[in-house]
């Protein structure tokens, strides 16, 4: 038996439960989890932005050990530790075979479908995000597992695994902020606070940091941006009078709604890009003139799963982390037990804090 944080009613606290992983099968690996960050994704799925089948076992931020190998896998080995990834892509598609990875068509229909586990009473009990990592153990396919090094901090190792992929990803790889670029993050939740830290190590000169939250300075400053600012009515200006006037050369908006994208879409220089990071509702329409599209030449575009392949990235960022170019510890609030993560969630929802990890080893 395994104690999961099960999702019962939306609305609701997290229950820890006793359940009975599923079998391994020979392509999978058993992992002992080691640490699981409380991301914004499990909040949309207790809040119901996100609807899911219930009960669910949230998680999918997570590191952890390998404690078991299928009989087909040769690559991993017991006590390795690994990042869990659950976007991954299927390698076969047209989107990974246009060498793009997170675009990939099997990662799209990624969910809860298919029941993960059963209750004594026979009640199935499904996973979200195919990974279910608020739990002592997981069973995942072999090849959604990312092998990290040794003496990395596995609270660290974690992060890798959703925010620090989407952020700094979003910062690199979609953006591509060059040398000397001045660069606005709008919402420093874990994935903001992960794109100024990309930001700075892409070489930006100005990274101004903006949130609602005046709570969110210390942690900005940290990271690494040069200025903080109040996301209000007055953001563009407030970033034009730190850029001479123009604006940001890339606006990254980190929140997911229609009035912050709005708000640092107004605030990149003409001809600047602006990248939607976060992920908001269908429903939230972002208006834009004909005229403005024009005479501002500026790019608009999003980034999924920070333009991330984890195969390639999460080594990456590992080595950044251990020498030190990504200061993980700075995004860490909280490190707390499976039994807390419900205050953990209203901490997020409150927009107290940065990260806060749970700490299994």
């Amino acid at each position: 038996m395994v104690t999961m944080a099960v999702l019962h009613e939306v609305g609701r606290p997290l229950v820890l439960e006793d359940l009975e992983l599923p079998s391994l099968g020979p392509d999978d690996v058993r992992v002992r989890i080691a640490a699981a960050g409380a991301c914004h994704s499990d909040l949309s799925y207790m809040n119901g932005t996100v609807v899911s089948e219930l009960p669910v076992v949230l998680g999918h931020e997570a590191s952890g050990r390998i404690a078991e190998v299928g009989a087909n896998v040769t690559d991993l080995e017991p006590g390795q530790p690994v990042v869990l990834n659950w976007a991954p892509p299927c390698r076969e598609c047209w989107f990974c075979r246009a060498a793009q990875p997170w675009l990939c068509s099997a990662v799209e229909r990624a969910g809860t479908s298919a029941p993960y586990t059963a209750r004594a009473d026979g009640t199935a009990v499904h996973r979200a995000l195919g990974v279910g990592a608020f739990a002592e153990e997981v069973i995942m396919p072999a090849h959604a597992v990312v092998p990290v090094p040794e003496g990395l901090d596995m609270a660290h190792a974690a992060l890798l695994g959703c925010a620090v992929l989407t952020g700094v990803g979003a910062a690199v790889n979609t953006a591509g902020i060059g040398e000397g670029d001045s660069v606005l993050v709008v919402g420093l939740g874990g994935i903001g606070l992960s794109a100024i830290m990309g930001a700075r190590l892409a070489g930006a000169s100005r990274i101004i940091a903006a949130d609602v939250s005046e709570a969110k300075r210390d942690f900005a400053l940290q990271m690494g941006a040069t200025d903080f600012v109040l996301s209000t009515d007055s953001l563009s200006r407030d970033v034009r009078a730190l850029t001479e006037g123009r604006g940001a050369d890339h606006s990254l908006e980190c929140v997911g709604l229609s009035a912050t994208i709005r708000a640092a879409w107004k605030s990149t220089r003409r001809g600047g890009e602006c990248t939607v990071v976060g992920v908001g509702r269908a429903d939230d329409q972002v208006s834009l003139s004909a005229m403005e599209i024009f005479h501002f030449n500026r790019t608009l575009r999003s980034s999924v799963f920070g333009s991330s392949d984890p195969v390639r990235d999460v080594p990456r960022m590992a080595e950044h982390a251990l020498a030190g170019d990504l200061d993980l510890e700075a995004m860490i609030s909280h490190r707390i037990g499976l039994d807390e993560l419900s205050d953990g969630f209203e901490r997020m929802g409150r927009a107290e804090g940065a990260r806060s990890v749970v700490v299994m080893e």
